[in-house]
């Protein structure tokens, strides 16, 4: 916990007000000598980790904050009507000023660096801005932290979210904390740099950084580009007669997929550790994208995929990442953390939630 803390207070929400960020600052003007909740400030808070994470995290009774860019951000408000809790603090991690003034404000016990260009298809589209922010984010959060915290007994604890793109072209099977990096997308390579960067301030001043190499995981909550969720909405359009067909890329790729719910945890945990590490998480499981649309259709009551699925060759990447399976028995081991939810009750999940909101919104 840190000593002292001082906040500007902001404005309360009113309904007329136009500047969404104003509106969303919930008086951030406590101190944690009257009210000490620990405080965690999230990036990348409106996607489906920091919205499981900020969910978590207020359980655990913290003070949720949450780093969003643009005052007139549209997903400020559906954010704050999901999760009324979360305080928003503007920020963006392309502007390494704004992260200093984001942490000065916040004064935060914990950050969680979610926020990056994660849909790796767009990366080999726009790589330098995958870079820039994905990259060259992370650099700026930690020198703002070095900055904010100071050079020695810095109280701020950081977590990275690395992934699992950075094995790519993968060298041995499982992959572990010791497996080289081979990446095989802009997305890739920029994860790797935050990773080792993460690594680089934490033996060089002593900051407690870890970083979480998160498998894929996945949820209700998932974007609709990322395949898993673009099958389940798929699914429920088809049974409900809204969609006729589904294409895909490559559908014989492989990936360890697990439940975004759980892995939230895993962050959460390695920063409750007295030394700060790197950590797999994963499941152990290997699965073929052909194994969850199988599973997804029969869910549905569709039968054989087949009749439904084709092949678009506008959706394969340039350089393809064939086969992903992560060995967590670190984390097992020395956190404690388990995966709770198996893959076919995954894919269950998100089917059943797909075809409950495409029958809302047909209605």
């Amino acid at each position: 916990m840190q000593a002292e803390r001082t906040q500007k207070p902001c404005r309360t929400h009113t309904a007329s007000d136009d500047d969404y960020f104003i509106a969303a600052c919930h008086l951030i003007e406590r101190t944690s000598s009257l009210y000490p909740m620990p405080r965690a400030l999230i990036t990348g808070i409106t996607g489906q980790d920091g919205q499981h994470l900020a969910e978590f995290l207020h359980e655990k009774g913290y003070e949720v904050f949450g780093l969003i860019k643009g005052q007139n951000n549209p997903k400020i408000e559906p954010l704050l009507a999901e999760f009324p809790y979360v305080r928003v603090v503007s920020g963006d991690l392309t502007d390494f000023s704004s992260l200093v003034a984001a942490l000065r404000t916040v004064q935060p016990d914990e950050i969680y660096n979610l926020g990056a260009i994660s849909f790796v298809a767009i990366s080999f589209t726009q790589a330098e801005l995958t870079s820039n922010v994905t990259g060259l984010g992370v650099l700026r959060m930690l020198e703002a932290i070095r900055l904010v915290g100071g050079e020695k007994s810095n109280p701020i604890r950081f977590y990275q979210a690395s992934s699992s793109e950075m094995y790519g072209k993968v060298r041995e099977i499982p992959q572990n904390e010791l497996t080289a990096f081979h990446p095989r997308s802009p997305y890739g390579v920029a994860k790797v740099f935050g990773h080792h960067m993460t690594v680089n301030y934490r033996e060089s001043y002593g900051l407690h950084a870890s970083s979480g190499i998160l498998f894929n995981h996945e949820g209700p909550r998932r974007g609709y580009e990322f395949v898993t969720r673009k099958i389940s909405s798929s699914v429920a359009r088809i049974k409900l007669g809204m969609q006729d067909k589904l294409l895909l890329g490559n559908m014989a790729a492989k990936r360890d997929w697990g439940y975004a719910g759980d892995y939230v945890k895993a962050m959460w945990l390695m920063l409750q550790q007295e030394v700060p590490d790197d950590y797999v998480i994963a499941t152990g499981e290997t699965h073929e994208i052909t194994e969850f649309l199988q599973l997804a259709f029969e869910c549905a009551g569709l039968g054989d995929w087949h009749k439904y699925v084709g092949v678009d060759k506008q959706y394969f990447r340039p350089a393809e990442v064939d086969l992903l399976v992560g060995d967590a028995t670190k984390a097992e081991k020395t956190l404690g953390w388990k995966r709770e939810v198996d893959f076919p009750s995954l894919v269950e999940m998100m089917v059943r939630h797909d075809l409950d909101l495409e029958a809302k919104r047909a209605k």
